[in-house]
């Protein structure tokens, strides 16, 4: 088994792998997979030393969680970090008629309806329908998932419940989790949280989150985990069809990643390593979470975050215009870049 290094997340106390399992796959996301397929994907996380998992209601119709809670069970609890969602609660449907593709995007029967729902008694019906599905008496981290179209409740009742939650010891680490990087600027000012869960947002080929949200998180002393940084599959494979942001990749933004592609090859890298590495330049990234379903995926993610991508990559990638000079990179403390290409 691989050691993976560990990163709090936020002063709470919470540590967290610097890889991550992002755990929508295993339910049934785009496409079923097996109970066993999971399981096995989770076992090899588990032996590649991953021990901080994320999941959500959301992500199957609670088939995630119950898959998650399943697999780690029997495991030293204190050894790992769940991370689950509140916002939208499961209720049963009247009855089940098709799948959720067309309205979540998971490939399960369709027996429960989502409720968009952050209000306090929401967010604790949320977290013990999770506690059940999970097999556990707790959960480290609770993010508000998805609160965009409702800030208000969101902050005048989600935060402040998850707040007298980790009063209580009931979590760990508090935060939100979003795709976009405006709102959870204004959680890390507004409010206290740990830690939040920015998706797509700071990639290779998209910086956003660096504008305001990682130098308030900076500033604040709160943590960002990063969440899509393949975005979608392009910085993936960058084949034509990639997906970006969940549809097609236009064609400048595949030209882009064909371009970092090949200058990875010509410093010894991959893309896919340097897309990992990548958000580790900002101090304020605890963790990057990588979605996957596949043992193989499993394995290929643990071995490009272990590899290390040469400084000359980050150099010649600002040289050549890839990257812009005001984004940090993760060069070697001991070769620091010079002049205007200082992060």
């Amino acid at each position: 088994m691989n050691a993976l290094a560990r990163r709090p997340l936020g002063p709470g106390g919470v540590e967290v792998t610097e890889l991550s399992f992002g755990a929508a796959g295993i339910g049934n996301l785009y496409a079923p997979i097996t109970d066993e397929a999971a399981a096995t994907a989770l076992d090899h996380a588990w032996n590649a030393g991953i021990r901080y998992y994320d999941t959500a209601p959301h992500y199957g119709l609670g088939l995630s969680e119950r898959r998650l809670g399943e697999a780690l069970r029997g495991r030293d609890r204190s050894s790992y970090v769940i991370s689950t969602k509140v916002g939208r609660i499961l209720e049963p449907a009247d009855e089940v008629t098709g799948d959720d593709l067309a309205d979540g995007g998971f490939a399960v029967p369709r027996t429960h309806r989502r409720v968009w729902d952050f209000s306090a008694d929401g967010i604790r019906r949320s977290i013990e329908s999770s506690l059940t599905r999970l097999r556990t008496d707790r959960v480290d981290v609770v993010f508000l998932h998805d609160p965009d179209n409702h800030a208000e409740e969101a902050f005048r009742e989600g935060y402040p419940a998850l707040e007298e939650l980790r009063s209580e010891g009931v979590v760990g680490a508090i935060g939100a989790g979003m795709n976009q990087a405006e709102m959870l600027t204004r959680f890390v000012r507004d409010t206290d949280v740990d830690a939040v869960l920015c998706a797509g947002r700071y990639t290779l080929l998209d910086h956003r989150a660096l504008a305001e949200l990682l130098p308030a998180a900076s500033e604040r002393g709160a943590s960002i985990v990063i969440g899509g940084v393949y975005n979608s599959g392009l910085l993936a494979d960058p084949k034509p069809g990639a997906r970006f942001d969940y549809v097609q990749a236009p064609p400048e933004l595949l030209a882009r990643a064909r371009a970092l592609a090949g200058l990875a090859e010509r410093h010894g890298t991959t893309l896919r390593a340097a897309a990992l590495a990548f958000p580790f330049g900002h101090p304020a990234v605890a963790s990057v979470l990588v979605g996957v379903r596949a043992p193989e995926q499993v394995t290929d993610a643990a071995a490009q975050f272990a590899s290390r991508v040469p400084d000359d990559f980050w150099r010649e990638a600002r040289a050549e215009g890839m990257l812009p000079a005001e984004v940090p990179v993760p060069v070697s403390a001991s070769v620091p870049l010079t002049g205007e290409e200082r992060p």
